[in-house]
């Protein structure tokens, strides 16, 4: 496979203060195009990869905040002039790695644009084609945010007691932002590994909501619906959340937190709604957790990641066994543009769509490359 005479990236213009700016070539724009040279010769442990597919995570906003403690934050923050980078599928062009050989599919952290070089070690594993499974299901299904679902309830929710547990004997599991890549993965898991009783989701319309309780869910309440609070008491009774899975933050945990059984558990995974507005983090039911003696746990997915053989596996099964949905689990975005340049510009649009109130159901997927 040979290599253009450069490399083209999307790199980090300017920190924003708040919202992004996706456009180019504007003095606030928070992304420009650059490009990089290709060293004539690969140092130990570095691999040249072409980007084959980009995963759109929220987590990647808090990467290029603006006064980020580099100390107290799980990655690298991405300075101005430097790549942006995210999770995505690659294909090694060159290498000078025990680890990976020309001609392989690899899994991990990869840079926006057409090919990168890196480090092995941003790598975390090579994709066994031989299974035939679509490539997508590697940053769906059986990628990150699955595991994240998974290790985020079973850890982090202390519910892996209920592992196998016959179907209706587990726990009460409600989570937010549903209809989302790890969301929709939490309803299942929920449902079908760990036989919950009554799993709530919480979605932003009503179409969101049908999908959400066609996987699984036993309801599902839109939060822009004023009443959505009265619904979810109504459906609660005189029942109480045992694991509450939460992916926004701000008003909608406030008003969960009072729906939490005493000694409950609250997953801390995701906090979309302040992402670009610090303000709608903020959270006015702070003292049931303290009532009620509940246990609030913030994770990062990769605190678990030398059990992801293992989760990989119980997941793999559940999606044989349709346990796990693939139809609609994620929704692929194709790059378009007259050039190569106009293409990669429309990459941090798509990814900006995360925040939008219209985005796709499922994991939102980018892909890059046109011969796959």
């Amino acid at each position: 496979m040979s290599l253009p005479s450069v490399a083209t990236q999307i790199v980090l213009k300017n920190h924003p203060a708040g919202f992004i700016n996706p456009e180019f070539n504007k003095l606030d724009s928070t992304f420009a195009v650059k490009h990089a040279s290709f060293p004539k010769e690969l140092k130990e442990g570095e691999v040249i990869v072409k980007t084959l597919y980009l995963s759109n995570d929220p987590t990647q906003r808090s990467w290029i905040r603006s006064k980020l403690e580099k100390r107290r934050h799980y990655a690298k923050p991405i300075e101005e002039g430097s790549p942006m980078r995210s999770l995505g599928l690659g294909q090694i062009v060159q290498s000078n790695s025990s680890r990976f050989k020309p001609g392989d599919i690899v899994y991990g952290i990869i840079l926006w644009g057409d090919y990168s070089v890196l480090e092995d070690t941003s790598l975390y594993n090579s994709i066994d084609t031989s299974l035939g499974l679509p490539l997508e299901y590697y940053l769906s299904v059986l990628g990150m945010t699955s595991l994240t679902a998974f290790f985020g309830l079973t850890e982090a929710g202390d519910l892996k007691q209920y592992l196998n547990s016959p179907p209706g004997k587990g726990p009460i599991v409600c989570v937010s932002a549903a209809s989302g890549a790890t969301g929709s993965v939490v309803v299942q898991i929920a449902k079908n590994l760990l036989g919950a009783s009554k799993v709530i989701g919480i979605s932003g319309s009503s179409e969101k909501c049908q999908w959400v309780e066609k996987l699984g869910a036993d309801i599902c309440v839109n939060y822009k619906d004023p009443n959505y609070q009265d619904q979810i008491e109504k459906f609660l009774g005189d029942e109480f959340i045992d694991t509450y899975f939460d992916n926004v933050g701000g008003d909608i945990l406030s008003f969960v937190l009072t729906k939490v059984k005493k000694f409950g558990n609250v997953v801390a995974c995701g906090s979309i709604a302040g992402y670009n507005n610090r303000e709608a983090l903020k959270v006015s039911n702070w003292g049931e957790i303290t009532v009620n003696s509940l246990t609030v746990r913030g994770f990062i997915v990769t605190d678990y990641q030398e059990h992801f053989p293992k989760a990989i596996g119980i997941l793999t099964d559940a999606v044989k066994a349709g346990k796990i949905r693939t139809d609609g689990a994620y929704h692929v975005e194709n790059l378009h543009g007259h050039d190569l340049i106009h293409r990669l510009e429309n990459i941090p649009k798509i990814w900006n769509k995360l925040f939008e109130d219209n985005k796709p159901n499922g994991k939102m997927i980018t892909r890059v490359a046109l011969d796959i």
